[in-house]
């Protein structure tokens, strides 16, 4: 199995730029002027603009507010402090305060585009410290 994320936006450039300075990726392959590939993760990330009220899932209307989803993406870093303060100047909120765990540190953040992301620090053994 091969994971790619797709990740659709309304503005290419600043998609672009949030993904560089907030999370370290880089433009690797343009497909047109509608779709970037992002390098940098152990998977790659692929921007899709999409224009907003576009046809999305379902028949629904694309829109870049924030939107709540059962799915969202984790991006593990070894200083949630530093990688908080890239996403923050790199256009990301904070959703909450950093929260503490017995297997480390979580911060949830939207990007720009409406969409959940949390960045999480393990300390000790990570999930082990809670697995059994």
């Amino acid at each position: 199995m091969q994971l790619l994320i797709n990740i659709d936006v309304d503005d290419l450039a600043r998609a672009e730029a949030f993904y560089r300075d907030a999370f370290g990726l880089a433009a690797a392959r343009r497909f047109g002027d509608a779709v970037l590939e992002m390098t940098g993760a152990p998977v790659p990330f692929y921007l899709l603009r999409k224009d907003a009220g576009s046809e999305g899932a379902a028949g629904s209307a694309r829109d870049y507010r924030r939107h709540w989803t059962p799915l969202h993406l984790d991006i593990v870093v070894e200083d949630l402090d530093a990688a908080l303060a890239r996403a923050l100047a790199a256009g990301a909120r904070a959703e909450g305060e950093v929260r503490e765990a017995a297997w480390g540190r979580i911060v949830q953040l939207a990007d720009p585009f409406g969409h959940g992301w949390c960045l999480l620090q393990f300390l000790g053994r990570g999930y082990d410290e809670i697995a059994s």
